[in-house]
């Protein structure tokens, strides 16, 4: 059983930065590939970002590249969201997510997922 536990959410201003960290606890946290996603209010949940387990593979959406940076520790048991030149539309809650499947199986959802509780970005102008 996997068990995360995110941090790091808050209000910042546009064009500002923040950095988001999951810390998860669990026997198989380093062969687990980790992501983020968010959820706008009246929106569905939407992917942001992937990481395999070795970090040789990442995923991030396209409304984030170049702005968004997934990262991990797997000596810290910790994925990391660096989120730079934020935008009003990013604001939403942001949910860690692991699971035994690919990156890519992430991504897209499959297999079997846990979730963390959430954490709120919101992004003033």
């Amino acid at each position: 059983q996997v068990q995360l536990v995110e941090s790091g959410g808050g209000s910042v201003q546009a064009g500002g930065s923040l950095r988001l960290s999951c810390a998860a606890s669990g026997p198989t946290f380093s062969r687990n590939s980790m992501g983020w996603f968010r959820q706008a209010l009246g929106k569905e949940r939407e992917f942001v970002a992937a990481i395999s387990w070795n970090s040789d593979t990442i995923y991030r959406a396209d409304p984030v590249k170049g702005r968004f940076t997934i990262s991990r520790d797997n000596a810290k048991n910790t994925v990391y969201l660096q989120m730079n030149s934020v935008k009003p539309e990013d604001t939403a809650a942001y949910y860690c997510a692991a699971t035994e499947a690919t990156a890519n199986g992430l991504r897209n959802r499959m297999g079997k997922i846990y979730w963390g509780q959430g954490t709120q970005v919101t992004v003033s102008s």
